[in-house]
């Protein structure tokens, strides 16, 4: 068991492990020891701002020996190969979303990750959104009754650049799989996918056969409804809600507002500004307190944070998500 800061090895100097790295470093119980990414002025320029040393080699990283702990923020295609890396040498590991875009190449690992006894940990960081996990323990605690209809809305302010869609596994995979965990997060295991997709805008999803705007619905094995709705553009700003229904009530969870004042005028009342846009500043609390989660399950205490389980379970269904919309069938899982 881990006694003092947990020292921390950061693979990955792209948007999300620049978050990372901010966290880890304001954190009071760990520091940012090692940064390693082949692109090596990125890792210079995190260790410089934030401390450690940076290596162009993530297996130079995860050998030295200097570290307790390893978050890999890297391209999804090196997830499978760092984990695996990080388990053989007894590193707890929180790795970015998902595993893998190959369900094959997850379950080849899920043996040996599960030998282990190494902690692994998914970062599904809206499990950690203070709004989501109130609403999810309130609901737990009985306050809605049992749950028979849990809605999910999550659209992105704009389309990612065109050349990112043609590795990101498509939309089920690279977006709706945070929406498909936090259907588990609150309904449990799902048993039943059936899911549409439109290409209505973005020319970069047309070219690469993906869709820029889709619904899920699902089953879950307690008999809950479930819909999700995702869209690649919004011009409100980063739209996400949720809203959790039962026999005895309703739990709504709405957007984040840039401003608290609303201007009242001969043209419009209660106007108010569009909601945030990067999904960094939406989401900034659910980062930390995802990382607080990890630094208990690294040191041995009681931890909520979503295990490679919870990873394979979500690809599973944005899996079946995908073959649902493109052949038009309801999946069983």
């Amino acid at each position: 068991m881990v006694q003092q800061n947990v020292r921390f090895g950061l693979i990955g100097t792209g948007r999300i492990g620049q978050v990372h790295a901010a966290n880890i470093a304001a954190d009071p119980d760990s520091e940012l020891t090692m940064v390693a990414d082949p692109f090596v002025a990125g890792a210079e320029a995190l260790a410089e701002r934030f401390g450690g040393i940076a290596t162009d080699s993530p297996e130079e990283l995860i050998a030295a020996g200097r570290i307790d702990a390893v978050l890999v923020a890297s391209p999804t295609p090196t997830h499978v190969e760092l984990t695996e890396a990080c388990v053989d040498a007894g590193l707890p590991v929180l790795c970015e979303k998902p595993i893998d875009l190959d369900i094959t190449r997850v379950d080849a690992l899920r043996s040996k990750v599960e030998a282990s006894g190494v902690p692994v940990a998914l970062g599904f960081n809206q499990r950690f959104d203070p709004g989501f996990a109130e609403a999810r323990s309130r609901m737990r605690s009985g306050e809605i009754g049992e749950l028979e209809q849990l809605a999910i809305v999550s659209r992105d302010p704009g389309p990612p650049p065109a050349e990112y869609l043609g590795v990101s596994g498509g939309i089920f995979r690279d977006m709706t799989i945070h929406d498909f965990d936090m259907a588990r997060f609150f309904a449990g295991d799902i048993v039943e996918v059936s899911a549409i997709g439109a290409q209505l805008f973005d020319a970069g999803a047309r070219e690469r056969g993906d869709f820029d705007t889709v619904v899920a619905t699902l089953r879950s094995a307690a008999g809950a409804i479930v819909t999700i709705t995702n869209s690649r553009h919004s011009a409100i700003g980063y739209d996400q809600r949720l809203e959790a229904f039962g026999a005895k009530g309703m739990l709504q969870v709405g957007n984040t507002p840039t401003s608290l004042v609303s201007s009242f005028s001969s043209s419009a009342v209660e106007a108010k500004p569009p909601y945030l846009v990067p999904f960094i500043a939406r989401y900034a609390q659910a980062y930390a307190l995802e990382l607080a989660e990890f630094l208990r399950l690294v040191r041995g205490e009681p931890s909520a944070s979503p295990g490679f389980e919870d990873g394979r379970a979500a690809l599973l269904i944005a899996d079946a998500a995908q073959r649902s919309a493109e052949a038009g069938v309801v999946v069983k899982l």
